[in-house]
């Protein structure tokens, strides 16, 4: 049988079964995606209230004790390894708000990923690059969303632009690298600084992903008048500097790559609203309380968490991994007249 994927005869029609739950195999779901990336959230808790995120004030977490502990991390990440995940990137909130961070880093690292990376706000990175490289993570992704110093804390309503470019600098001196920058462009808020940015990332060698406003955000604000679609902030780089895509067939990546015909590095652009690229996703998520989630735009979850405090053996984590990625739909809907956005904001959820 393969990989957990049996088919039954109705009449003329040919479908698929439930899968058989003792066959092992990569997690492989019912429209033929094997999931090979996990998305960990260390926290909900984060340093910066962002305009296309949190509010500004009201923001309600899960209690401490509802939050995964380092061993909790460390057993599903575990099991996860196991099922054929090879990429392991781990998320918030700002993840950099775990105290424990560091120990929880080496000892992921040590369960031997291809890929370790995590996304921040930079705000703590600059004095914890070193450790954390030095602990075994390999890459990050810093989040910045202009680079007007004025304009920076008026987005994120905290933080300082001098303290996220010192924290990138500090990571790429500690081999934290390649290292990307993710940019969300918001209509009438900072959409003026693409080709602003795109010129930040030639300068500096940075890549620059240009990623679309999604309707996740706590406030439920979220207007498509208000996403820049990805389309456009291509054209408006290439009237510039002349682009060109990057093949990279089979890539599931979300970014969508394109080089400087010059040389100058490159960017990417992940356009979940307008050009949602669903049909390759091999992503799946744990939230910070443990829930795992086969899709970023689903309430389809169920705890993990609950499994381990219940004395649950790794079979019983491994058949809930398998389950959740079997159930997952063909895409997430964004463009469907019944969209429902999820529960969960973004932070809640994890990137």
């Amino acid at each position: 049988m393969n990989a957990a994927v049996s088919f039954v005869e109705v009449g003329a029609t040919r479908r698929r079964s439930v899968p058989d739950m003792s066959d092992s195999g990569p997690l492989l779901d019912v429209h033929g995606r094997v999931h090979r990336d996990l998305r960990l959230s260390l926290t909900d808790r984060c340093n910066l209230r962002c305009v296309y995120c949190m509010p500004a004030t009201g923001m309600r977490f899960e209690p401490r004790a509802n939050q995964l502990t380092a061993d909790e991390i460390v057993r599903l990440a575990r099991v996860a390894k196991g099922l054929g995940i090879v990429a392991l990137r781990l998320t918030g909130g700002e993840p950099l708000l775990r105290r424990d961070v560091v120990d929880i880093v080496g000892r992921l690292a040590a369960l031997g990923f291809d890929d370790l990376a995590m996304t921040t706000n930079g705000t703590r990175l600059a004095a914890l690059a070193r450790p954390l490289a030095d602990a075994g993570l390999m890459r990050v992704n810093v989040s910045c969303d202009s680079l007007d110093p004025e304009r920076f804390p008026l987005i994120r309503r905290r933080g300082s632009l001098p303290v996220v470019l010192e924290a990138m600098d500090a990571a790429e001196a500690a081999g934290l690298g390649p290292l990307k920058v993710n940019m969300v462009p918001v209509g009438g808020v900072n959409d003026d600084e693409v080709e602003s940015f795109a010129e930040f990332g030639r300068r500096t060698g940075r890549t620059v992903r240009f990623i679309e406003f999604m309707p996740l955000d706590a406030e439920g604000a979220w207007d498509r008048s208000s996403v820049v679609p990805a389309a456009d902030v291509l054209a408006r780089i290439h009237a510039r500097w002349p682009i060109e895509p990057v093949e990279a067939p089979g890539d599931p990546a979300p970014a969508t790559r394109y080089r400087y015909i010059d040389g100058s590095g490159e960017i990417g652009v992940i356009a979940s609203v307008t050009r949602p690229f669903c049909g390759t996703c091999d992503r799946m998520r744990i939230t910070s309380d443990g829930a795992v989630r086969n899709c970023l735009f689903s309430d389809d979850e169920a705890s993990l968490r609950d499994i381990l405090r219940s004395g649950g053996s790794d079979r019983d984590v491994e058949l809930l991994f398998r389950r959740s990625v079997w159930r997952k739909l063909p895409g997430h809907g964004i463009n469907d007249p019944g969209f429902l956005r999820p529960s969960r904001s973004m932070s809640m959820i994890g990137g």
